[in-house]
């Protein structure tokens, strides 16, 4: 690894060959490419500067974010590089795909719960990195999980990644609204006092849910509704009935994360340390439990952008055009929606009486255990939380994740596409 971190990856495109798409976004494509001097396949991601407008500091962000965080759970950039109105930037390629795509091509139930630890320890690890480094990474979901050939995870995608220190003075909570709505923690969505990276872990808890079940809860509504049914419904999380495959310990992972009050969620660094992470396997295990078999990453991609456009045609004429956004971006696992969070709310409100708005899939939890009884369950959800944070195996010495210690120096390095 060392050796590949200390390669100089040609800054010129004539230098790769761009093979086929294997990933799209709102502004960008990622492809498969030939790193022609090396004869190494890489992926890279190419995004048109004049769809960014005045966003150039997200773009800024995700490289710097990338080139500065160096950690085995974390997809790094080779290089990036300006060619015509095009950002380049090079990165690993990671043959596995995201856990988004490959619950849609092989496991549309989700995964089952060993894979699932190791997917997670993964993405915890990389977590308790960058929040140790002042950052919030502001869009875990399964979209942005990614595995290489050899199962190892890594998350991705830093485009509405925050530092906590990227005004030059200390600022301990962020007040913009960026992210994917399923995801995205109460308070982000509230804007009332801030937040800090407790976002992340609601977000992760989300992601549990998403790779249990082989969707985020929510994720058949558009924004709107997932914005009303988050701040006004209790949290989602795992059915009584649906869910016995899940261990207990699965489940208090969940309830500690899907907490409304953020202080009320432990750190990352916290979640590390539980037990349930006792049945992650090697990479190995990954490899053989979900990559074998597999057509390639961009025979996947082709299938599933196939998919998503007989999706959309059948049902253009029947919704309106936010809520085609909604279910179109969610097939492709698209990052980075911002959202005028005053819109959304006006019209949410419109939809306050509507007493029928979650669906037999998504059903307020709380309501369907214990045969519709709801102070039941709650009171079970408190126990799960409770029994979390007093288990021995969660108990840890102070964060390293406090926001008071200082920030981390980074080493000064050219961004090379803007300077």
């Amino acid at each position: 690894m060392a050796n590949i971190s200390q390669k100089k990856f040609p800054l010129n495109s004539d230098d790769y060959k761009l093979y086929e798409e294997v990933g799209q976004g709102v502004s960008a494509t990622v492809y498969r490419a030939l790193c022609i001097p090396f004869n190494e396949v890489v992926s890279i991601k190419i995004l048109d500067l004049e769809k960014y407008d005045n966003d150039l500091d997200v773009i800024r962000r995700e490289v710097q974010t990338m080139s500065l965080l160096g950690h085995p759970n974390l997809l790094k950039a080779h290089c990036s590089f300006t060619s015509g109105k095009r950002l380049w930037i090079v990165m690993p390629y990671m043959a596995g795909g995201s856990c988004l795509h490959i619950m849609k091509s092989d496991h549309p139930d989700g995964f089952e719960q060993p894979v699932i630890a190791t997917l997670l320890h993964g993405v915890l690890k990389a977590l308790v990195h960058l929040h140790s480094n002042g950052f919030i990474h502001r869009d875990v979901k399964a979209g942005n999980i990614l595995l290489d050939a050899n199962g190892e995870v890594k998350l991705a995608d830093f485009g509405v990644s925050a530092s906590l220190f990227d005004t030059g003075e200390r600022r301990h909570k962020r007040n913009t609204f960026v992210g994917t709505p399923c995801w995205m923690a109460p308070e982000v969505m509230q804007q009332l006092h801030g937040y800090d990276f407790k976002a992340d872990i609601w977000s992760f808890g989300i992601t549990a849910l998403e790779l249990a079940h082989g969707h985020a809860p929510f994720s058949n509504y558009p924004p709107m509704k997932v914005l009303l049914m988050t701040l006004q419904n209790a949290p989602p999380g795992l059915d009584y009935e649906r869910d016995k495959k899940f261990s207990k310990s699965f489940k208090e992972i969940v309830a500690a994360c899907l907490v409304k009050d953020p202080k009320k969620r432990p750190t990352a660094e916290k979640l590390l340390k539980h037990r349930f992470f006792k049945h992650a396997r090697s990479a190995d295990y990954v490899v053989r439990t979900i990559l074998d078999g597999l057509p390639p990453l961009g025979d996947r991609f082709r299938i599933l952008k196939e998919k998503e456009a007989n999706l959309l045609g059948q049902n253009k004429a029947m919704i309106g055009d936010k809520e085609q956004l909604s279910q179109q971006e969610y097939m492709r696992g698209i990052s980075a929606w911002n959202f005028d969070l005053d819109d959304l709310k006006k019209q949410a409100a419109l939809l306050q009486d509507d007493d029928n708005i979650i669906s037999t899939e998504n059903v307020d939890w709380n309501e369907k255990k214990n045969g519709g009884s709801g102070k039941l369950a709650v009171q079970e959800e408190k126990q799960l939380v409770e029994r979390f944070n007093n288990s021995e195996s969660a108990k840890a010495a102070p964060s390293k994740e406090s926001l008071d210690d200082p920030p981390a120096s980074f080493p000064s390095q050219s961004f090379q596409a803007f300077e």
